[in-house]
């Protein structure tokens, strides 16, 4: 297997190597819809709303659920692991911070996504992957690529990093809780006192691909994001986020980047916490 060299794979590659012995593909959605009307072959689904949430607290799913999952994926600790989904990514990219979080180092996203890989006219299957169970260990989170919240608070009162809100500018002014038709709501409309808005959708071209670095680069300095110091970026739920965290940490890396998963559900309903509009 000849494997890829940056956090990014393209379709072309995908299609000449998802065969290949340690190479397992994933699609990642809010649920598996998608997924079941026509998938690549070979890929298993991943359901970002029962799978890799914790289904009794507001949390990221645990260490040994995370290996539960890996190993009915079929995925080795020395398996290449190919994300990809629908919203351009937004729960592909989720899943990848998932997973390097927990210590997975083979990992790529195939840049565009579903939307690119069905306008290309590639092959789709609607047939179930079955993959053969594998035994998983994963590490225990890497604290430095997440966010909670008094890291947060601390970034509003000290100034110790900066932040990127990167949703709608809509969201951003508090004229909206919530993009059409998504339920997680926060109390309050706003934006963290202090944060820059950079739509997480500013870093990608028509066709779902990300831009280039240099574009990347020039994108995130006129908002005042150099790279030079900590960098902290939410959203709404933390997956799309999760897709500013993966162009700035992998793309335009390496420097101090986190994504707070909590995001602007938690910061927007906790008692007592600034906000801005």
């Amino acid at each position: 297997m000849t494997e890829p060299r940056s956090a990014l794979v393209d379709t072309a590659w995908v299609a000449a190597h998802r065969q290949d012995p340690g190479v397992r593909l994933v699609e990642v959605d809010v649920d598996t819809r998608a997924y079941d009307e026509g998938h690549i072959p070979g890929a298993v689904p991943w359901n970002w709303t029962t799978q890799l949430q914790d289904q009794i607290r507001r949390d990221i799913i645990s260490r040994a659920a995370l290996e539960r999952l890996m190993g009915e994926s079929g995925v080795g600790n020395d398996d290449l692991v190919v994300l990809y989904g629908d919203n351009n990514n937004w729960f592909a990219a989720y899943a990848y911070w998932i997973l390097r979080l927990y210590g997975h180092e083979p990992v790529r996203l195939m840049d565009g996504g579903r939307k690119k890989w069905l306008a290309e006219g590639r092959e789709l299957t609607r047939a179930p992957e079955r993959p053969v169970p594998a035994v998983y260990r994963a590490r225990e989170p890497d604290p430095s690529i997440r966010a909670v919240r008094d890291d947060v608070l601390a970034a509003v009162r000290q100034g110790s990093a900066a932040l990127v809100d990167v949703r709608s500018p809509q969201e951003f002014t508090g004229e909206v809780l919530a993009p059409p038709g998504l339920s997680e709501t926060a109390q309050r409309g706003g934006h963290i006192p202090g944060a820059v808005n950079v739509p997480w959708g500013s870093a990608v071209r028509e066709d779902g691909t990300f831009k280039s670095p240099e574009e990347l680069r020039a994108l995130y300095a006129e908002a005042g994001v150099t790279g030079e110091g900590p960098v902290i970026a939410y959203c709404r739920i933390g997956e799309r986020s999760s897709h500013t965290w993966f162009a700035l940490h992998e793309l335009l890396g390496p420097a101090d980047v986190r994504n707070y998963d909590g995001s602007w559900t938690e910061w927007g309903s906790m008692v007592g916490m600034p906000i801005e509009r």
